[in-house]
């Protein structure tokens, strides 16, 4: 079994430690993006070379890959994104090429963003359940591995529905090297655990079609 290593993104770190939790519309990490930009660039860059050392230290503990998770960062246009975000998601990236693993970049409602994801790096790229698979690898390249894209919530529908869903990730993702089949984000902890069972059968057996 794979040891994966995990860390938040510098956007979703920033936009928890600004808004003291979640948020709708991250009124005021925004207010602080546009009011004063040189302070989020620095609270970024922190984030950044913390977030690059934390990962660094897992990968000697023994990860064998590593996924940066930028779960709100869907909020952002792809403008502000690039302007904002892309340069420490980039620092974090280029400082880990060196170690050797495999890096998953991963985010969600990120359909607008997925180019500018692939550019900032990662080896595979997290694609949601927004958007058919193939349309985001896609926009994403398919130079590059992706990993999803099955909505959580599906795993409490029946079994016929979840095995069609699975089908059709499958089918676009039509045989090609560097698919990893997995939810397009976090699992909810009252997820029926005899249909994450299924689903994993579902996907061995549907994969040797």
């Amino acid at each position: 079994v794979p040891l994966i290593g995990f860390g938040g993104a510098p956007f979703t770190l920033a936009s928890y430690a600004i808004e003291g939790g979640g948020s709708r519309n991250y009124l005021h990490t925004k207010q602080m993006m546009y009011g004063d930009p040189t302070a989020w660039h620095r609270l970024m860059d922190k984030f950044a070379r913390v977030i690059t050392g934390y990962l660094r230290r897992q990968i000697k503990a023994g990860a064998q890959a590593i996924q940066l998770f930028d779960s709100w960062v869907g909020c952002l246009s792809a403008g502000d994104y690039a302007e904002y975000v892309m340069p420490h998601v980039e620092l974090i990236f280029d400082g880990l090429k060196r170690e050797g693993v495999p890096m998953i970049h991963f985010g969600t409602g990120t359909t607008a963003i997925l180019r500018q994801m692939r550019e900032a790096g990662g080896d595979v790229i997290g694609i949601d359940w927004r958007v058919h698979l193939d349309e985001g690898w896609t926009m994403v390249g398919h130079d590059r591995a992706v990993q999803g894209n099955l909505d959580p919530l599906v795993l409490f529908a029946p079994l016929h529905e979840i095995e069609r869903r699975v089908e059709d990730i499958l089918r676009r993702a039509a045989g090609r090297p560097g698919h990893i089949f997995n939810l397009g984000h976090g699992i909810l902890p009252t997820t029926p655990v005899d249909h994450v069972a299924a689903t994993i059968d579902m996907v061995h057996k549907l994969s040797q079609r």
